[in-house]
């Protein structure tokens, strides 16, 4: 197949429309002999359909990767703070405990078990009432101890918390993944019903990234950081379209686009929905180099290089190219940004 046709194998279908994209493949493919062959104009619907669903599911697995990244941050974070109250909730319960051992002695308290031998926050509070029946004197001690077992029974209800957060984040991001795997093998069974001819008209209008080039040319003049942001984006030319990378070596097209512009120094957000509410918005009649360009409903993006180009990662199975703001491009042409 030519690099025109497997362009047409790219970013997966969301979860909630496996289902209908599966039936939606049972009726152009249907069963051994039991319907026609689909018309490329059935093929390219439904491809066209499939690769805006694959755009938002892309951008749906960076979210989740992005979240799980920063929900397993917090929990070391939270993992360092449950270390620290910890050792002072350890510090008080042994300054307690002999207070309450010398009470038990003088015969002013009966019950010190808890305190003793207990090292769970959650039963020394339960033994709150105990630790009241020592002298008033002692009062700020048992208070104090106290809030440090409040303190570290909240740490540990927080890391709790944060792990089943991480597992679920997990599971979404594993099911994504499969998503994406299922859409890309419907893709392929649709375009295997059309000869290599047809699959190049139906690539043309239905996804991104056709007959771009991987040579660094025509490098537009830009100074500023723009131009070092467009110069990243030359550089990676024929680098591997992987989704949820972000380099230094494999991108997908957010992916890109954020690294490029911070090897200038300027933070963007990760996936292409917070760049589009994030960024000030241009008008595409007005673009300059180093300009965003938001695409498929703003599910895809590209850094506009001047001269009618972008620099692209376009979808799975291609590499970073240069195309011309034509064909699928222009038509799903959505926004412009410039960060």
């Amino acid at each position: 197949m030519s690099v025109r046709g497997k362009s047409v194998w790219r970013r997966g279908l969301a979860i909630g429309a496996t289902v209908a994209a599966a039936g939606a493949l049972a009726t152009f493919a249907g069963s051994a002999g039991a319907a026609p062959k689909p018309t490329v104009g059935q093929v390219q619907k439904s491809v066209n359909r499939l690769t805006s669903e694959e755009d938002q599911a892309v951008q749906m697995y960076d979210q989740s990767e992005q979240q799980l990244s920063n929900a397993k941050q917090r929990l070391t974070l939270v993992n360092r703070e449950i270390g620290t109250d910890r050792a002072k909730f350890e510090s008080m319960r042994s300054q307690i405990a002999a207070i309450a051992s010398t009470a038990y002695e003088n015969g002013t308290m009966t019950s010190i078990g808890a305190l003793l031998t207990s090292d769970n926050p959650q039963a020394v509070l339960s033994q709150a009432s105990v630790l009241l029946q020592l002298s008033s004197d002692r009062s700020a001690q048992v208070n104090e101890f106290i809030q440090a077992a409040q303190q570290l029974q909240g740490a540990q209800l927080t890391a709790r918390r944060t792990e089943q957060g991480i597992a679920s984040l997990d599971a979404q991001r594993l099911a994504r993944k499969k998503s994406i795997g299922k859409s890309l093998a419907q893709k392929k069974a649709m375009l295997a019903t059309l000869t290599a001819q047809q699959q190049q008209t139906v690539a043309a209008t239905t996804t991104p990234g056709v007959g771009g080039s991987t040579k660094a040319t025509d490098n537009v003049p830009v100074s500023g950081a723009a131009g070092q942001a467009v110069a990243y984006a030359y550089s990676k030319l024929g680098d591997p379209y992987v989704y949820g990378a972000t380099g230094p070596s494999t991108f997908d097209c957010s992916g890109l686009v954020q690294a490029a512009w911070a090897s200038a120094g300027v933070a963007i957000p990760r996936t292409t929905y917070e760049q589009v509410a994030a960024l000030p918005a241009v008008s595409t009649n007005d673009l300059q180099p180093g300009d965003l360009l938001f695409f498929d409903g703003d599910g895809h993006v590209g850094m506009y290089v001047g001269g009618g180009y972008l620099i692209d990662a376009p979808q799975t199975g291609e590499d970073v190219e240069k195309v011309p703001l034509s064909g699928w491009y222009s038509a799903n042409l959505d926004s412009a940004a410039r960060p």
